[in-house]
């Protein structure tokens, strides 16, 4: 009985938060919506650009905030380094030395969230917004994102970014558009449960500096339902960023993800506080995905002890077999899946073993 139960719970599991969750989400959605009150307003914006060695796409990424369709007056651009050790703080003071609008701020090695809470005690905008050095926002994308502040419900917005190519066999492309499409069932419903650091965006009064570890993606969405606020999702803001080019490059990259991911999920109180419909969300889309990987190996395991003592047991362990058959054959959706749950996995020994540290590293092939 205990491993038929650990075989249905975990198939159980897996099904709903990949098949289950999305569908439910998407009717509940339909259902019963709760728009945004989205005005035209013109608020004062600070945009913060965490930067630590980017030397190769700070410009470029300075001339495309400076390009935005928002009043120019309006809008303040600060790059804060973290310590960065290439040429990056002398080309954002050449911008900034013709460009009033862009300063730069210094920040000691300590990681992006501890550069961004230091710029944010240094400026002065309503909003604040944030991107990453290497993504690249449309010109409305400013806009998109500041008219929802017109809902005084909402404190925290999120805009689509949309991957580019990849140009090898990675296929985080195919997931981001799942990805995408469930984001915003949940924002119509009420509210996200996880953001992106390419393009977001939040009240000034409504910032919170978290664990230097944590980071804004995960942490700021539920850390604003827990105050009774809304955190929502604009897929008319849009920001472009080059993925990995590779399923292997992606696969380091999410088990440094899944690090402050499981930090957050054992030690930031995610749970707390939560009205009943967002903590279904949060445990469908963020716990249960996030152990994925964990859920995979205890179907597996009870698959090869009950496959004996049943035909069904038998077909599970057969197409669980074929599909790591095909993970390893050759690249493609399969071997991407297979990659990216065992992440879940390694990221949890590894922050079980040595914890998670603040500073990052550039992905691979990103830049």
């Amino acid at each position: 009985m205990l491993l038929k139960g650990l075989f249905w719970g975990s198939l159980g599991a897996l099904a709903w938060t990949h098949v289950g969750y999305p569908a439910t989400a998407a009717l509940a959605a339909r259902v019963r919506p709760r728009p945004v009150a989205k005005g035209g307003g013109t608020p004062r914006v600070t945009v913060i650009v965490a930067a630590y060695d980017e030397e190769s796409v700070i410009e470029r990424r300075l001339e495309n905030l400076l390009g935005l369709d928002y009043p120019p007056e309006l809008v303040e651009i600060v790059v804060t380094s973290d310590a960065s050790s290439d040429r990056t703080d002398e080309l954002v003071e050449a911008v900034a030395a013709r460009e009033p609008r862009v300063r730069l701020v210094r920040a000691p090695r300590g990681g992006k969230v501890a550069a961004q809470d230091l710029a944010v005690r240094e400026t002065s905008g309503e909003i604040v917004a944030f991107s990453d050095a290497n993504a690249t926002w449309a010109a409305p994308a400013l806009r998109r994102l500041v008219r929802n502040f017109a809902d005084p419900d909402v404190a925290y917005v999120c805009g689509q970014l949309r991957l580019e190519s990849a140009g090898g066999t990675n296929r985080e492309g195919a997931y981001w558009r799942y990805e995408l499409a469930l984001r915003e069932s949940e924002s119509t419903l009420g509210s996200i449960t996880g953001g992106n650091g390419s393009i977001y965006a939040v009240r000034r009064e409504d910032y919170v500096e978290v664990d230097p570890r944590f980071g804004h993606d995960l942490s700021f969405p539920y850390l604003m339902v827990q105050r009774g606020r809304r955190a929502v999702y604009e897929p008319e803001a849009v920001a472009f960023e080059k993925p990995s080019r590779d399923i292997e490059d992606e696969y380091r990259r999410k088990v440094r993800m899944f690090e402050h991911c499981w930090l957050i999920v054992l030690e930031g109180r995610m749970l707390s506080g939560l009205e009943p419909v967002y903590l279904a969300e949060i445990v469908s889309h963020r716990l249960l995905r996030y152990g994925s990987g964990l859920l995979h190996l205890a179907l597996l395991g009870s698959s090869v002890a009950l496959a004996p003592r049943g035909r069904l047991y038998t077909l599970a362990l057969a197409g669980q077999l074929a599909f790591l058959g095909a993970a390893v054959a050759r690249p493609g959706l399969a071997r991407y899946y297979t990659l990216v749950t065992w992440a879940t996995v390694e990221a949890l020994v590894g922050y079980v073993r040595h914890g998670v540290p603040a500073v990052w590293d550039k992905a691979e092939g990103t830049r």
